[in-house]
């Protein structure tokens, strides 16, 4: 029996590959538990179809983060912070605290996971550009600046 696989299954095939099986292990086991379908030219022609959806979706998706990659260049995100005995800066700027900024401020929805370099979380003053990952292989950068509290 020839199935094309739906799904990858160890020492069995890939997603796409068409493998040759015993007619008892492709109707009792892969193709119930959605590993495959039995192989025909119009099972065939429905993955190709399906291939082609996702490369659309993932297109789509990549478009979008290079969108909101354009944005984020003109960005520059302010916070304070207060300052020690010496001048350092006290306590960070979190991944969160900037994720929650570009909600609110600019209705830019990232997620925390999308920072690159997690070791420049901002802690100390000045500005530092943060290297975001929106999407597999869009990058954008946005901008910290951090200055200092003033004590009341």
């Amino acid at each position: 029996m020839k199935v094309l696989m739906k799904k990858d299954l160890n020492k069995v095939g890939k997603r796409g590959e068409i493998v040759d099986v015993s007619d008892g292990y492709g109707a009792n086991y892969l193709i119930p538990r959605g590993y495959g379908v039995l192989y025909t030219e119009a099972a065939r022609k429905e993955y190709e179809r399906e291939l082609a959806k996702e490369r659309e979706i993932e297109r789509q998706k990549a478009q979008k983060a290079q969108e909101v990659a354009k944005k984020l260049e003109g960005i520059t995100l302010e916070f304070e912070a207060p300052s020690g005995r010496r001048g350092e800066m006290i306590g960070t700027v979190s991944s969160k605290e900037i994720v929650e900024t570009l909600k609110k401020r600019y209705d830019i929805l990232i997620d925390k996971k999308m920072i690159v370099d997690k070791n420049t979380i901002v802690n100390g003053f000045g500005t530092t550009t943060l290297k975001l990952e929106l999407y597999k292989g869009v990058f954008g950068n946005v901008k910290i600046h951090v200055s200092l509290k003033e004590k009341k």
